[in-house]
């Protein structure tokens, strides 16, 4: 896999850290989820380049963007991703988000319809339940707490995670990954990521009403669902009515399913049928 140009671009009044692939075909923007970073890309875009150019972006309060104490949602995001493009003198652009970075997506094409030729939703973007996100906060909540503690070494940070089933089989990606997210700090390691910001980006998320955005999606739409949850079916973050009903009401929308897929190997994991979808979908 070859290693991105790392490079800070302006955002919406502050600086974001992109990761650029280099290519010779069209743009590509990749998201991310809640407390991830742009190396969570690192496997998907290893079948994109060189016919792709690919940018991923740290958002706000992640990775080695600046991390401002307030101000996270979704509108906020689609200000930075909109910053971004300005900075990085790009038109158009094929959106992909993962998990959050879906919805800001989805939320940046209905507002910026004009710089986006495509949009690619990867286990997300789904209009869901109030009990359904309380399963799903649950799910996380150790990978949030994790967030504010300091581990001895590196190797105390990973090893939970090492044995984590939803990150099964532990891969060279995910190493780049875990190796990105943290830093050093007095007495260890810690994720570069704070846990303050993430704990209002949960607030807000649950305020955010997907669905009123299906019917003004003007592009082309790829929705990739895992069929497994985050640790069980109750927490599962695209269920399959909700990817129906996406497939219904965005004009141009088609959903595929990635059996054996859960919310993390759906990103970091193996699988061609998803590698086949995505670039059926860009050609």
């Amino acid at each position: 896999m070859t290693e991105p140009t790392m490079k800070k671009a302006k955002g919406d009044g502050l600086e974001i850290q992109l990761a650029i692939w280099e290519g010779r075909g069209d743009n590509i923007l990749c998201i991310h989820g809640l407390s991830a970073n742009c190396r969570c890309w690192d496997r998907i875009v290893s079948g994109l380049v060189p016919d792709f150019r690919v940018l991923a972006m740290d958002l706000r309060g992640r990775g080695h963007s600046d991390k401002p104490p307030t101000g996270y949602s979704i509108d906020q995001h689609a200000r930075d991703v909109q910053g971004v493009l300005e900075d990085q003198d790009l038109e158009t652009i094929t959106l992909m988000g993962h998990s959050l970075g879906a919805y800001v997506s989805l939320a940046f094409a209905v507002r910026y319809p004009h710089r986006v030729k495509k949009l690619i939703l990867v286990d997300g973007a789904g209009h869901l339940s109030s009990s359904r996100w309380d399963k799903i906060e649950q799910a996380i909540k150790p990978s949030i707490d994790r967030l504010g503690q300091v581990f001895p070494s590196y190797e105390d940070y990973t090893a939970p995670l090492k044995q984590a089933p939803f990150l099964q089989p532990w891969t060279g990606f995910l190493e780049n990954y875990f190796r990105y997210e943290v830093e050093e700090t007095e007495g260890g390691v810690r994720a570069r990521t704070p846990v303050g910001p993430i704990r209002e980006e949960v607030s807000n998320i649950r305020l955010f009403d997907a669905s009123l955005m299906y019917p003004k999606i003007a592009c082309p739409v790829l929705i990739l669902r895992a069929t497994e949850g985050i640790l069980s079916e109750e927490d599962m973050v695209l269920p399959a009515e909700d990817a129906n009903r996406m497939v219904q009401e965005i004009a141009d929308a088609k959903s595929v399913d990635l059996p054996g897929m859960n919310h993390y190997s759906i990103i970091f994991g193996e699988n061609e049928v998803r590698d086949r979808a995505i670039l059926a979908f860009l050609t």
